[in-house]
């Protein structure tokens, strides 16, 4: 009698590059095949996978074997640890064999970054996905909306794939705010979005990393909130009778049905973003009139955060921030 092993929600596939599709200066667009990316599970959304690179003079990828495989990776010496990034899916054709990978072309010289630059058809590589034979939660997308409310997706370029991933997903019923930070006007990609979803794009040129993205996130809250809490006698509400930027905290007694804002300052607690990963993921999450996905640069996200929570006193159960990466920092795998 032969036994037959249960089905991981996520498998290695052995990929090579198809094609390499420069979309911009900050953005690469890599298509890769393999024998049996018809198994890779379309999610859609903001679906995370791995990339496994080479090690520099390695053609393909070697990575340890068997169900613990990552446990053995971990312990290997760095210089035989093939790098390992996470990224999003951009889109999958299963019937094509077939996964799109949008990479961020940073300036820090990173082994993605520099594995990017000289992709080529025929390049071999290894992605960690999700398996389509496998009948349940495959894990991986984080962005988990409750049925009615509005949406306010942000984040800074490492963001862009995701939230053009989860905006091609959504029904032509949402409502809400996309705010897109790049690093140039060039940068600017098509992004479909359904007609209530006004897509804003933030070049920041020579700013600061983050700060075009933390005043228009802040901004927007102002005005999604206003519009969605009940007017109440002699209460000023920020974006219609406030000051633009003004902390809604106190000003807006609690009701009823309504877990925007409360009657009192909410503590939150400070993450530090040098030591810790970022990554606040709520689920289920509850009907609320406003529905926060956040990413990018850790500090900012953090920012981000507390203004949301603490300030504008949203129910944290209704937001997700995801600290992609830190500046200064290698990227976690």
């Amino acid at each position: 009698m032969t036994s037959t092993l249960p089905v991981a929600p996520w498998r290695l596939f052995t990929v090579e590059v198809r094609a390499v599709h420069r979309l911009s200066p900050s953005f690469v667009r890599v298509t890769f095949t393999g024998p049996d990316l018809d198994r890779f599970a379309d999610n859609g959304y903001d679906q995370r996978i791995k990339l496994a690179l080479p090690l520099p003079g390695q053609r393909g990828v070697r990575l340890p074997q068997g169900p613990n495989w990552y446990a053995r990776w971990r312990a290997l010496p760095e210089h035989r640890r093939n790098p390992i990034r996470t990224y999003t899916a951009r889109a999958v054709r299963p019937q094509l064999n077939e996964v799109d990978v949008d990479l961020v072309l940073h300036g820090d010289g990173g082994p993605a970054t520099r594995w990017a630059r000289r992709a080529r058809p025929g390049d071999e590589i290894a992605i960690l996905g999700p398996d389509a034979a496998y009948d349940g939660d495959h894990g991986g997308v984080e962005f988990r909306p409750p049925s009615t409310g509005c949406l306010l997706l942000a984040g800074d370029e490492t963001a862009v794939p995701a939230i053009s991933g989860i905006c091609g997903r959504l029904p032509l019923h949402a409502r809400g705010r996309v705010l897109l930070e790049v690093p140039e006007t060039a940068d600017i990609l098509p992004l479909s979005a359904p007609p209530g979803v006004e897509v804003t794009w933030l070049p920041r040129g020579t700013d600061p990393h983050g700060t075009r993205l933390v005043t228009a996130v802040t901004a927007a809250a102002g005005e999604l909130l206003a519009d969605r809490v009940p007017a109440v006698a002699g209460v000023s509400v920020v974006g219609s009778a406030g000051v633009a930027g003004e902390s809604l905290v106190g000003r807006v007694p609690a009701v009823a049905g309504v877990s925007v804002v409360g009657s009192a300052p909410v503590s939150v607690d400070d993450v530090d973003v040098d030591r810790e990963l970022l990554w606040e993921v709520p689920d289920p999450v509850p009907a609320a009139p406003l529905y926060a996905w956040l990413a990018g640069e850790a500090s900012v996200i953090r920012t981000l955060r507390r203004h949301l929570i603490a300030e504008r006193n949203l129910d944290r159960r209704a937001v997700a921030f995801m600290g992609y990466w830190r500046h200064g920092r290698a990227t976690l795998s």
